[in-house]
C-alpha cells in the first residue's frame, strides 16, 4: 500500500501536544473525543498509513495519566438506537467499549447517562451498570440548553448534575455515537470542578476536518461526504480568522456553538482561554501527511465509496436522496465521477462484455482482476478464486474447486436449507479451498494469498449479500456496489 501518512510522527507530536494542553490548566483536562478511538477506518482510508487504532496507540504513551468516561444519552437508550456499522444498540456498545478499553490497559472510571428524565429503559440500564459494579452518574436536561447561559452556569443548571468523580489529570470523554452529550458533560465538570477550587480545562479531539488543510482539499471533502447524513459543512473558522488573521478549517456545528461556549466559559471562569473553536482542538494530523498526492487519491476514492454507500442505503429504503445529492455536489467540488475509481469501470466493462453480474479488484500494484457470475459461483466468489490464482501464479484455466464438490453444496443449500440462490458465496468458496488445501498444493497456495487483499479496492455491479460483504470486510477490502438489487433465483 502506498503510504501518505507518518503514523510514528503523529503518535509522538499528538501526545506531546495533549500534555502541553494539560499543563495550561490546573493539571486537569477534559478531552472530548469526537470520532472513534480504536476503529477509525475512515481515517485509515483517507490517510494511508494512519492505523485504525492510531489514536489508541498514541494515548497508550500517556496511559498512566488517562481516565475514560463513557457517555450515553437516556433518549438513545429509550429509542434502542443502534450503531449502523456494528448493528448493536448504544447501551450494548457502552459495555463493548468499556471492555475494549480495559482490555488495552486503560482505566474506565465511570459511565454518565445524559438527558436523564427517569426513562424506564434508562433506569433499567443504570441498574444493570450498578449491578456490574460500574460507577454511574446522571446528567439532566436543562431548559433552554445551550443558549440559556445564566441558567446553565448555575446551581440549577450544571450544578444540578451529578459530579463525576475522577482521579487522573486527563479525562477522555467518549460515547458510542454523536448526540450523546459529551460536550455538555465536559462543561458540566468544568463548572463543578471550579466550585471545588479546581480550574480544569476543556479541549476537543476530532481528526476531521483537518484544520490546516485547505477547505476544498479532498481529505476535508471526504469528511463532508462521510457526514452527509448529519449535514455537516466544512467552513473557514471566522473567529480564528478575526483573532489571528489566519485561515483554519472547522465545521458548522462547532462554529455555530462557539459564541455559546464563549459565554459559558465566561460564566464559569469569567474569561475564555480560547479565541476560536479551532483553538479548542488538539488535532495534529495535518502536520503528519508525508505524501499529499497519495492522500488526495485515497480521499477521492473515499468520496466515491461514500456515494455508493448512500445509493445502496437508498435502494434499501434507509435514507433519502438529499444525502446522495449532497455527495454528488462534493464529487463535483473534487472534480471526480465514479469513473475515477478504476474498479468501477472494470466491473461495468465485464458486465457489458458477459451480460452477467460482475466484480473487479485493483491490487496494490495497480493490476485489475475481474470476474462474473456463473451457474456455480456468484461474482464475488468467482473474483476471490481469480485473484488468488493470479497472486499465487496458478494458471487461470485451472479449476481449484471441482464441480463435483460444488454441486453437493448447492444441493444442500436449496434442498435442506431452503435457499433460493444455488451459487456459492465467498465464505463457501473459502471453506471449500480450506478443505481441499490439505491434499491440494494449489488450493493451499491460493488461500495464502488472502492477506494480500487488505486495502485493495473492489467494485460489484450488484449489491452483494450480507455474507459476501462481511467476508470482504474481514479481508480488509474497500468495497463498493452499484445500487442494483440481486435478482433472486427461484
Amino acid at each position: 500500500m502506498k503510504i501518505g501518512f507518518d503514523n510514528d510522527k503523529y503518535q509522538s507530536i499528538q501526545s506531546e501536544h495533549i500534555k502541553e494542553r494539560i499543563s495550561q490548566f490546573d493539571g486537569k483536562l477534559y478531552l472530548e473525543l469526537g470520532g472513534k478511538l480504536f476503529d477509525d477506518h475512515h481515517a485509515s482510508r483517507v490517510l494511508p498509513g494512519f492505523l485504525p487504532d492510531s489514536k489508541l496507540r498514541m494515548f497508550q504513551k500517556i496511559n498512566d495519566s488517562i481516565e475514560i468516561v463513557i457517555v450515553i444519552s437516556a433518549t438513545d437508550i429509550e429509542k434502542n438506537k443502534k450503531r449502523a456499522d456494528l448493528g448493536i444498540t448504544y447501551d450494548e456498545d457502552v459495555l463493548r467499549l468499556r471492555g475494549e478499553f480495559q482490555g488495552r490497559g486503560f482505566m474506565v472510571g465511570s459511565v454518565v447517562i445524559t438527558h436523564w428524565g427517569g426513562q424506564p429503559a434508562a433506569v433499567a440500564f443504570k441498574q444493570r451498570l450498578e449491578r456490574l459494579g460500574i460507577r454511574t452518574y446522571c446528567h439532566y436536561l436543562i431548559e433552554g440548553y445551550p443558549h440559556n447561559v445564566e441558567l446553565i452556569a448555575s446551581d440549577e443548571g450544571f450544578g444540578k448534575n451529578d459530579y463525576v468523580e475522577t482521579e487522573r489529570p486527563l479525562v477522555i470523554v467518549t460515547a458510542p455515537g454523536p448526540g450523546s452529550g459529551k460536550m455538555a458533560v465536559c462543561l458540566s465538570q468544568l463548572y463543578n470542578e471550579n466550585k471545588r477550587g479546581v480550574r480544569a480545562g476543556y479541549a476537543k479531539f476530532e481528526t476531521f476536518p483537518v484544520w490546516n488543510l485547505p477547505l476544498k482539499h479532498p481529505v476535508n471533502i471526504a469528511y463532508e461526504a462521510a457526514t452527509a447524513d448529519l449535514n455537516d459543512v466544512n467552513m473557514i473558522d471566522p473567529f480564528h480568522l478575526e483573532a489571528y488573521n489566519k485561515i483554519a478549517i472547522n465545521y458548522n456545528r462547532d462554529i455555530e456553538i462557539f459564541p455559546v461556549l464563549n459565554a459559558l466559559f465566561e460564566g464559569i471562569y469569567g474569561t475564555n482561554p480560547y479565541k476560536s473553536p479551532t483553538d479548542m482542538g488538539v488535532n495534529m494530523v495535518g502536520f503528519c501527511i508525508s505524501d499529499d498526492d497519495v492522500c488526495v487519491e485515497a480521499s477521492k476514492n473515499e468520496i466515491i465509496r461514500r456515494y455508493y454507500a448512500a445509493t445502496n442505503k437508498l435502494a434499501l429504503g434507509a435514507c433519502n436522496d438529499a444525502e446522495i445529492k449532497k455527495i454528488q455536489l462534493l464529487m463535483q467540488q473534487a472534480k471526480i465521477s465514479t469513473d475515477f475509481r478504476r474498479v468501477t469501470t472494470a466491473a461495468k466493462g465485464r458486465l457489458n462484455e458477459t451480460g452477467h453480474t460482475s466484480a473487479a479488484i485493483e491490487l496494490q500494484d495497480g493490476t485489475i482482476i475481474s470476474a462474473n457470475s456463473s451457474p456455480l459461483l456468484g461474482c464475488s466468489a468467482a473474483l476471490i478464486l481469480n485473484v488468488t490464482k493470479h497472486l499465487a501464479g496458478i494458471d487461470h484455466d485451472l479449476k481449484l474447486i471441482p464441480e463435483s464438490m460444488i454441486e453437493p453444496i448447492q444441493h444442500t443449500k436449496i434442498s435442506y436449507l431452503g435457499g433460493h440462490n444455488p451459487r456459492l458465496h465467498t465464505d463457501e468458496v473459502i471453506v471449500a479451498l480450506s478443505v481441499l488445501s490439505e491434499q491440494d498444493e494449489n488450493c493451499r497456495r491460493a488461500l495464502e494469498q488472502l492477506p494480500k487483499l487488505r486495502d485493495c479496492q473492489v467494485h460489484s455491479t450488484v449489491m452483494l449479500s450480507d455474507v459476501d460483504q462481511r467476508i470482504f470486510k474481514k479481508l480488509g477490502v474497500q468495497l463498493t456496489c452499484e445500487p442494483v438489487m440481486k435478482t433472486v433465483k427461484r
